[in-house]
Order: C-alpha cells, then structure tokens, then sequence
C-alpha cells in the first residue's frame, strides 16, 4: 500500500471529497477559503472556482454543474457558472458543513455554528425540487453521512459525540428511524470527521487530530487504520476508474507553525491507490 499526494496544497480546511463519475474528476472543497476545486487526475490539474460564501460541500447534479452547502442555504451552479438559491435558511453565526446524497439523488446537508455551541445545527434533506425537511435535530458539528450498499441503513456523525451513529433508512421515502452508536472512537484517537461506506458495507472515516483513516465493519469492529503524514484528516472517499482509490482531504487550520513545519503535507489531498473497493456515487436530482 502506497499514500501519494494527489493535489498538494495549502487548504485551510479541506473537505468534502466526491468522485464525479461522469467527468471522472474528484469534487472537494475548502471551507474557509470559499473555494470548490475540481482535480483531473489525467491531467494532474486542480481547477479552482471561487463562491461567495463559506462552502461546505460540494457535490455533482444530474443534470451538471454543481450543487453546494454554502453558508446561508443550499445553492445551485450551472454549467456555464450561473448560481441561484434552492434552499436559503441563513441563520446568524451558523454555516453549512459536510453534505451527502443518498441512493435516490436527495441531498442530505449538515449545519453547524461557527463558535461550535452545542445543539444548535441539524442535518437536513432536500429534494431536486427545493423542498427541505431537517431530519436530525440537536446538533453540534455535522459531518460525515453515507448509505449502505443496500441502502437500508445510514451512517451518521456528529463530531463532538466521538461516535459513528447507525439508523434505519427507508430509500423509498428518504427517511430515518432507530439512531443508535455503530461505534465511539477512543478518547485519544481523534475525532471522527468525514466518511464514505465501501462495497462490502464497511465504513471508512477520517479522524481529526489523529492522523489516520479507520475502517469499522458492519457490526462497528475495527478492521483497519492506516496511519497518514498530515494531522487532521477531515474526510475520504473513493474514486478512480475502477472505485479503488481513496482519497482523503486535510486541513492546515488550528495547527502550530511547529505542526505545519513538521507535517509539510497537512491542507493537501492525498490518495491510497488500491486501498478497497468503493461504490459509484450519486448525483443530486435536482
């Protein structure tokens, strides 16, 4: 096994990394920089596009372009770059963070507050055609979610709690029952952050502070870390032709000159080439 720099960078904080099949380039964002960067790995090219706001996803629509999880709502670019609102919901001090879509194409969105005051963000799903619903209430940091390959179950973490949360999931009717812990992430092992679920159903996560990506089974047992040269993994996910890639984003926020010296590579994408077995991901419908 190999970790290799995909896109070296200088992110502040790093996130949110989606293959978009159809163009096979990797969507990630930086959150504090306002910025949604496109990698070519075929041609070893990061592009960059500037949104007016705070950005903490960004994922591929069906139809094309791009929808985010800015700060005040959830917005719409087209192809040729034109951007309006689907959902605005800004509420003072709060933005949006990670974000997913679900097997049908609906798009499930954290919040959090800036300050990180505890209870106050929520994990929303929004349909292609505007319609929002906050499904998970009483958040403190939203991040990672992802479905089982047979989409009945949904993964879920609110970064505080040092959990990976499991619940019930019905594709027919985008909706979740039944949340319970799938596992706790040890005290001095780091936060989890953001994941993505492989081909057998096992799921893989970035843990902040702890310098590593963990896989857990089905049943939440530890099945495998590999420890990485950047501080503060924030997220993964698979990508390239056959889904066998992971990559994992980082961030350079919070960390000393000290750290940044040290680990020269934190705010860059990395990638474990044959690390596992990823599924296609899904565009939003809307």
């Amino acid at each position: 096994m190999s970790i290799e720099v995909a896109v070296r960078a200088s992110a502040q904080l790093g996130e949110g990394p989606t293959w978009d099949h159809s163009s096979s380039t990797l969507l990630w964002v930086d959150i504090l920089a306002s910025e949604v960067h496109r990698y070519a790995p075929a041609r070893d090219d990061d592009a960059v596009l500037v949104v007016p706001q705070h950005v903490g996803a960004a994922k591929p629509r069906a139809q094309g372009g791009i929808v985010c999880n800015l700060r005040d709502g959830i917005a719409l670019i087209d192809r040729d770059g034109a951007k309006s609102w689907l959902v605005y919901w800004a509420r003072e001090g709060v933005r949006g963070n990670d974000a997913g879509i679900d097997p049908s194409g609906r798009l499930w969105a954290g919040t959090m507050r800036y300050d990180q005051a505890a209870d106050e963000g929520w994990l929303a799903r929004i349909t292609g055609d505007g319609a929002a619903k906050v499904m998970v209430d009483k958040v403190n940091t939203s991040n990672g979610v992802g479905w089982s390959p047979d989409a009945k179950l949904m993964y879920y973490i609110d970064t505080p709690t040092r959990r990976i949360d499991v619940l019930d999931f019905d594709n027919a009717t985008g909706t979740v029952a039944n949340r319970r812990p799938l596992t706790h992430v040890g005290n001095t092992d780091g936060w989890p952050d953001g994941l993505t679920v492989d081909a057998d159903g096992c799921v893989w996560v970035a843990l902040w502070g702890g310098h590593a990506v963990r896989r857990y089974t089905p049943r939440g047992e530890l099945d495998r870390e590999i420890a990485l040269p950047v501080d503060n993994p924030t997220a993964c996910c698979f990508g390239g032709q056959d889904f066998t890639d992971l990559y994992v984003t980082s961030a350079r926020s919070g960390l000393s000159d000290q750290a940044l010296m040290d680990r020269q590579l934190n705010g860059s994408v990395l990638v474990l080439p044959g690390v596992g077995q990823g599924v296609p991901s899904v565009a939003f419908n809307g």
